[in-house]
């Protein structure tokens, strides 16, 4: 397939993790900045479900960079985010109302993205991992960063099963990384 000289389009990278962060590692605010910094460094935007927590610090260390951050959200409209949902508006560029609550929203987070990192998580950001490992898209494990990250490594080997995961403590190389096996899935010019 050949591409349009007007082809530009940014790769689109999530970040899950946990919005409630108390079990999270004593740096996971930092890695979670720096996984944002590194996406919009890399010329990519971030997704993220437009919560607290891990996505939050993601979405600042975004927006510190310049860069565009987008965030789904489980609700139907602003207020039932705000009021409902108790999450920010904050350091989003845009918010998409799914009103498809928090399973549905999952889906289509990590199905409207390229990639997914997964930082400090819980049942939430477990359920985020396995919709992009089922649908075979490329999911960066940010590990040390506590919950459910120091998990996924056995689940996947008791689970039989083999995806495209990276395993990384550091946020640049997992970016990087990342980003390599998106291009390599992605339309060539021709």
């Amino acid at each position: 397939m050949k591409e349009s000289s007007h082809y530009h389009l940014k790769y689109k990278i999530c970040v899950s993790g946990a919005a409630e962060t108390g079990h999270c590692a004593m740096d996971s605010i930092d890695k979670g900045k720096e996984v944002g910094r590194e996406i919009v460094r890399q010329g990519a935007i971030l997704t993220t479900g437009a919560t607290t927590g891990f996505p939050l610090w993601a979405a600042m260390g975004a927006k510190e960079e310049g860069g565009i951050s987008i965030g789904l959200s489980p609700a139907e409209t602003e207020r039932e985010h705000v009021e409902h949902y108790n999450l920010p508006l904050d350091y989003m560029d845009m918010i998409i109302y799914t009103g498809w609550g928090f399973s549905g929203r999952n889906l289509m987070l990590t199905r409207a993205s390229d990639a997914v990192v997964v930082g400090c998580g819980r049942i939430g950001t477990l359920n985020e991992f396995t919709i992009a490992f089922e649908d075979g898209k490329p999911v960066g494990i940010l590990t040390d960063s506590g919950g459910t990250t120091d998990m996924i490594q056995e689940i996947v080997k008791v689970s039989h099963r083999e995806g495209k995961i990276i395993y990384d403590t550091d946020p640049k190389r997992l970016v990087e990384n990342l980003i390599t096996i998106i291009k390599e899935e992605k339309i060539t010019k021709v």
